[in-house]
């Protein structure tokens, strides 16, 4: 088999770190030619170098969804996403030979991810019309998102529905959900898995702290640098504003684009 170069884009250092110690373990002939943690950085990458043989792909990034790297440009080779998605909001890329492995990737799931890259391997490609496949399925109305979540308390355990949490944050690397009726509840999940797991429509991440809801905005102000400052019902006593990257992106939401 001829050398097979492989490009990671994944935005958390520890993760992509990892990620490449095991895929030169388990296939030795492979050599990771770069690690990409952006869209634009991505999309700029493949813009001026030739395809590699396989990439691996963080569906979320810090500056967005990776799948818009594969809208801006055509990326003509196998590829393999890691994501926090719950297993069945990912049912869609069952019907590609496009593979996912959810996070954390384990070693084994790892393996027979690179198996069938092996039998892909060699045969004409056309992992690029597979691929927008995935995201029309992506786009479809029954993908899904979750409708509740389960709290522990002690010895306590509770369902909360996502339908009534008005905004996650983070506070001292610990996650929250505050409900609309200003109980706030300690939950599992970190602020990057809960941007895939809940429906866009109804929530934003404005910045590294907080995802909100549509329905928590009580009112927002014009502030420095095209951001926007939003005061959230309930109150909160940290400075909600959305973050200058991601302010073009949440005019668009607000819209409903």
């Amino acid at each position: 088999m001829n050398k097979i170069n492989i490009v990671i884009i994944e935005d958390e250092a520890a993760a992509a770190k990892r990620l490449n110690k095991m895929i030169t373990e388990l296939m030795p002939q492979a050599e990771i030619i770069n690690h990409l943690d952006s869209i634009v950085s991505s999309v700029e990458w493949f813009k001026s170098n030739p395809m590699p043989s396989l990439v691996f792909a963080d569906i979320h990034l810090a500056d967005g969804s990776s799948f818009e790297i594969f809208k801006q440009v055509n990326v003509d080779c196998p590829i393999i996403f890691t994501t926090a998605y719950d297993q069945y909001a990912l049912e869609a890329f069952k019907l590609n030979s496009i593979h996912y492995l959810l996070k954390p990737v384990k070693k084994e799931e790892l393996g027979q991810a690179l198996d069938r890259f092996n039998k892909f391997y060699g045969v004409k490609q056309g992992s690029a019309a597979d691929f927008a496949k995935v995201i029309s399925a992506l786009s479809k109305p029954g993908t899904t998102f979750k409708e509740r979540f389960i709290i522990r308390f002690g010895e306590h355990i509770k369902t909360i529905e996502t339908r009534d949490i008005a905004y996650f944050y983070t506070e001292n690397k610990a996650n929250y959900a505050v409900m609309k009726d200003a109980k706030r509840y300690s939950i599992d999940n970190n602020l990057d898995e809960l941007e895939q797991l809940v429906d866009p429509k109804n929530f934003f991440r404005i910045n590294r702290q907080f995802i909100i809801s549509y329905q928590s905005i009580a009112e927002m102000v014009s502030y420095s640098k095209a951001r926007v400052f939003i005061k959230l019902n309930p109150p909160t006593k940290f400075e909600t504003i959305v973050s200058t990257e991601r302010s073009a992106s949440f005019k668009l939401w607000l819209a409903g684009e």
